[in-house]
């Protein structure tokens, strides 16, 4: 369901610069939830959801950590401060993804 309210001195070329504006983020939250279906082979993207508490604060782990795919089945996370590897484990264990630290 989606509400639009329009002003009466809105002109036509700021109510589609606002639907276009609105459009646009919904095709950005749609490519981001796609990246992460599981295909069968391993990708990085799957990760990009998870949210780390790091000194307090949610952070997202592509943020914390280089992360690779070293075979098909397997990511390889390299946080860049090792004190935040059980707070890592933790988040995605977390995060309901299925993966196993």
């Amino acid at each position: 369901l989606l509400l639009f309210q329009m002003a009466a001195f809105e002109t036509t070329e700021e109510i589609e610069l606002d639907v276009e504006e609105r459009f646009q983020k919904c095709l950005d939250s749609l490519k981001k939830n796609l990246q992460t279906i599981r295909t069968g082979r391993a990708n990085p993207a799957i990760l990009d959801l998870v949210q780390v508490s790091y000194y307090g604060a949610p952070t997202p782990l592509n943020q914390m950590a280089s992360i690779s795919v070293p075979n098909s089945q397997q990511l390889q996370i390299d946080p860049f401060d090792k004190s935040v590897t059980n707070d890592i484990e933790k988040a995605i264990i977390e995060s309901g993804l299925g993966l196993t630290p």
